[in-house]
C-alpha cells in the first residue's frame, strides 16, 4: 500500500514540476513572438558573442526541436530551429545562454569542471538506482537499498552542481547583452526568458532533494 507520505511527495513534486513547466513555456512562447531590434538570428547572435569574447573554435550547429545545448566534448553550441533561425528575444536569449556555457568552458569555470567530472557516475547512477531500490525492497536486502540511495544522492548532487552552472551562463548572457547596448526592453524580455528556464532547473533540484529526503526517512524507519 502506498503510504500517505509518498502520496504527499507525489502531489508536491507534480505541482512543482507542472508549475515550472507552465511558467517556462509561457515565457518562451510570449517572447518567441517579439522580434529583436538587431534583426539577427540566434545563430548570428551566438557567433557574434563568441567573437566579442575572443573565443574561437566553437561551432554553432542547427539541431532538432528542443535541442539547445553546449557540448564540451565537441566544443560546440547546438540550437533548436526556433533559436537558430529565429530573430526573436527568445532566440537571442537562448543563443547567448548557450554561448555563456562555451565561455565557461573556455575559462575553466570550476562548477562546470566539477559537473563534467561526475557525469560518468551520474550516467550509471541515474539508470541503476531504481532497479537496486526495487531489488532491495522485494528481496529485503538492506545493502541494496542503501546502495540505491547513495546512487540517487549522486544524481541529486549533479542537479545541485548544475544550478550555478546554469545561473552563471545566464548572467554571462545578460552581461553581454548589456555591453553591446541591447535596448532595456529587450534585456528585460531576455531576463524573463532566462529566469523562467533557470526556474526549471531549480524545480528539478528541489523535487530530487525532496525525493532523497523521503528515501532517507524510509531507510531510517
Amino acid at each position: 500500500m502506498i503510504s500517505n507520505s509518498y502520496l504527499m511527495l507525489i502531489v508536491v513534486t507534480l505541482v512543482i514540476g507542472m508549475g515550472a513547466q507552465w511558467y517556462v513555456n509561457h515565457k518562451l512562447k510570449t517572447y518567441s513572438h517579439v522580434a529583436n531590434s538587431s534583426g539577427l538570428t540566434g545563430a548570428e547572435c551566438a557567433r557574434q558573442m563568441l567573437s566579442f569574447y575572443g573565443i574561437s573554435g566553437v561551432q554553432v550547429f542547427r539541431g532538432g526541436p528542443g535541442q539547445d545545448f553546449f557540448d564540451p566534448r565537441s566544443n560546440s553550441v547546438t540550437l533548436s530551429p526556433e533559436a537558430y533561425d529565429g530573430r526573436t528575444i527568445t532566440a537571442t536569449a537562448t543563443a547567448c545562454h548557450e554561448v555563456g556555457h562555451a565561455c565557461q568552458y573556455a575559462q575553466d569555470y570550476t562548477p562546470m569542471k566539477i559537473r563534467g567530472a561526475i557525469v560518468p557516475a551520474v550516467n550509471l547512477a541515474s539508470n541503476a538506482w531504481i532497479f537496486l531500490l526495487m531489488a532491495g525492497i522485494f528481496l529485503n536486502i538492506s545493502g541494496l537499498t542503501t546502495a540505491a540511495i547513495i546512487m540517487y544522492a549522486v544524481v541529486v548532487l549533479f542537479q545541485i552542481v548544475t544550478l550555478p552552472v546554469e545561473f552563471n551562463a545566464s548572467q554571462r548572457a545578460m552581461a553581454y547583452m548589456g555591453q553591446i547596448g541591447l535596448p532595456a526592453t529587450e534585456r528585460k524580455g531576455a531576463f524573463d526568458v532566462l529566469r523562467a528556464c533557470a526556474f526549471t532547473y531549480l524545480a528539478a533540484a528541489l523535487t530530487s532533494i525532496l525525493q532523497l529526503l523521503w528515501l532517507l526517512g524510509q531507510r531510517q524507519e
